[in-house]
C-alpha cells in the first residue's frame, strides 16, 4: 500500500464536502470528480484540484468507471475514496482501483463481494455465527423462485436488492400475487440504480427497530465504535438517526457489539463498515441484515459520541497503518441526533425540490454540527439524491440531545423551493419521538393517521 498523497475523491454531495476537509486535515491533497452539473458544488469549491467526469446524469460521470479510472490517472491520484453511493460498493470497480495501482479507501474487492453482495453477506454471517433473518437461500431468480421460497418463509416477506442501499429495491409482498410483481419492480429499480438485478428474500418482521454497529478493521484486527438507532424511515429510507440505541439494555449492547466485531474479523474487514440487523424489542432478539461496506451518512453521530473522525481512520488503515485503538480505549460519551434535511416537499408527498438556495443560514452554538453541500446561491440539480444537509446535535443524555435539536432547528433559514426541515419541528411534537417508542414503520403509519 504506502503513503497517500493525491486523494481522489470520486462522491459528490456533502459526503465529498466531509472527505475533502478530512484528508485537506491530513496534509493530503483533495481532488474533486465532477459532473457536468456539479461544476459550482461545494466540493469543487473546496477542493485543491477538481476534474470533470462526465455528464448530468449519473451513468455518464460518477458511474462511469473508466471515466473515473481515466480521470485518476490524468490528476496523477495515487488513491481513490468512494463515499457512500454510486460505485462504493461495486467489488469490479474497486479491483480495477487496485489493479491501477490506486489505493482502494474501503475493503478489498473480494470482502465487498462477500459482504457488499446481500445475500453472499447473510450466508458469510451465518457461517460466522451471526444471527439472522429467515430468508431464501441467495437470490431469486425469478418470480416462480421467489413464489416457490415464500412458501417455505412465510408472508408477509421483504424483497431485497442484492446490491443495494438506501433503501432503494426493497418491496413488502403479502401474498403470491403481490410478490410476482414485486420481485420484477425490484430487480428493475435495483439494475437502474446498481446495474446490478440480483434480489433476495427475507421474513418481516413487523415494529422492528433498525440498529446498526459501526466497525473499523485494518485487515487483520476490527473494532466497534458501538450502535445507531436508525428505526425513523421513510420508504425505507432513513431520516432521523441516533447514538448510542437507547432501546438495548447493557446485555444486548455487548452481544450486538460482539457480533459485529465477530463477522468483520471473520472476512479481514479494513476500513469502516457497519453491520445492520432488525431488533425486536418485545423478545431481545437481533437478527443481522446486511453490512454496508462503506462509509454511512449518518456516520457524523458515531464520532461525536466517540470522538473518532472515521474518514481520517479509513484512510490510515487502508494506507496500511493498524488499528491505533483497542476496544477499550473507545468509550462512548453522551447521545447524538442526525437529521437528514432533503430539497423535497412534505406538502406534496415528499417530491424532489430541485432548484436554487437563496438565503441559507446554519445553526451554530454548543453540540451542533452540520454536514452539507449547500450554500446560499447555489442550485440544487435534478439529477441525484435529494439530501442538501445533515443536522447533528450532541447532548449529554436524549432529552438534552433533543432539546438541542429544538433549538438548532428553530436557528436555522433556507430559503429554497421547499425542504423537510418543517417536518423535523412536527416530529418533535409527537409523543412517540420523545419517548423514543418508535419502530421501521412509524412514519408511515403516523402520516396514515394524519390524513
Amino acid at each position: 500500500m504506502g503513503g497517500i498523497s493525491r486523494l481522489f475523491v470520486v462522491s459528490r454531495g456533502e459526503i465529498a464536502v466531509r472527505t475533502i476537509r478530512a484528508a485537506q486535515e491530513m496534509g493530503i491533497t483533495a481532488i474533486a470528480a465532477y459532473s457536468d452539473a456539479d461544476e459550482d458544488s461545494l466540493a469543487v469549491r473546496l477542493a485543491d484540484e477538481s476534474v470533470n467526469v462526465g455528464g448530468a446524469h449519473a451513468k455518464k460521470s460518477y458511474l462511469n468507471a473508466d471515466a473515473l479510472l481515466a480521470a485518476a490517472a490524468q490528476v496523477d491520484a495515487d488513491a481513490v475514496h468512494p463515499g457512500y453511493g454510486f460505485l462504493s460498493e461495486n467489488a469490479a470497480f474497486a479491483r480495477r482501483v487496485a489493479d491501477a495501482g490506486l489505493v482502494w479507501i474501503g475493503p478489498d474487492a473480494d470482502t465487498i463481494e462477500k459482504m457488499g453482495d446481500k445475500a453472499r453477506a447473510i450466508e458469510t454471517a451465518k457461517a460466522a455465527g451471526v444471527p439472522v433473518v429467515p430468508g431464501s437461500d441467495g437470490l431469486v431468480a425469478d418470480a416462480d423462485a421467489g413464489v416457490a421460497a415464500a412458501e417455505t418463509i412465510g408472508y408477509p416477506v421483504l424483497i431485497k436488492a442484492s446490491a443495494g442501499g438506501g433503501g432503494r429495491g426493497i418491496r413488502i409482498a403479502r401474498d403470491p400475487e403481490e410478490l410476482r410483481s414485486g420481485i420484477v419492480a425490484a430487480q428493475q429499480e435495483a439494475e437502474a440504480a446498481f446495474g446490478d438485478g440480483g434480489v433476495y428474500l427475507e421474513r418481516f418482521i413487523a415494529r422492528a427497530r433498525h440498529i446498526e454497529v459501526q466497525v473499523l478493521g485494518d485487515g487483520v484486527d476490527a473494532i466497534h465504535l458501538f450502535e445507531r438507532d436508525c428505526s425513523l424511515q421513510r420508504r425505507r429510507q432513513k431520516i432521523w438517526e441516533e447514538a448510542p440505541a437507547a432501546v438495548l439494555d447493557p446485555a444486548v449492547r455487548e452481544a450486538i457489539c460482539a457480533s459485529a466485531v465477530d463477522l468483520a474479523r471473520s472476512v479481514g474487514y479494513r476500513g469502516a463498515g457497519t453491520v445492520e440487523y432488525l431488533y425486536d424489542a418485545d423478545t431481545h432478539e437481533f437478527f443481522f441484515i446486511e453490512m454496508n461496506t462503506r462509509i454511512q451518512v449518518e456516520h457524523p453521530i458515531t464520532e461525536e459520541i466517540c470522538g473518532v473522525d472515521l474518514i481520517a481512520a479509513m484512510i490510515r488503515v487502508c494506507r496500511g497503518e493498524s488499528l491505533p485503538w483497542r476496544q477499550e480505549d473507545i468509550r462512548p460519551r453522551g447521545h447524538a441526533i442526525e437529521v437528514r434535511i432533503n430539497a423535497e416537499d412534505p406538502a406534496r408527498g415528499f417530491l424532489p425540490a430541485p432548484g436554487e438556495i437563496t438565503t441559507l443560514t446554519w445553526p451554530l452554538g454548543p453540540g451542533v454540527r452540520v454536514d452539507s453541500m449547500a450554500y446560499a446561491g447555489y442550485g440544487i440539480p435534478p439529477f441525484y439524491d435529494s439530501l442538501i444537509g445533515k443536522l447533528i446535535v450532541w447532548g449529554e443524555d436524549r432529552e438534552r440531545a433533543l432539546a438541542r435539536l429544538r433549538r438548532a432547528l428553530h436557528e436555522i433559514e433556507i430559503d429554497a423551493p421547499a425542504t423537510t426541515l418543517p417536518f423535523f419541528g412536527t416530529l418533535l411534537e409527537q409523543d412517540a419521538i420523545v419517548a423514543n417508542d418508535v419502530h421501521t414503520t412509524w412514519i408511515e403509519e403516523w402520516m396514515e393517521g394524519q390524513d
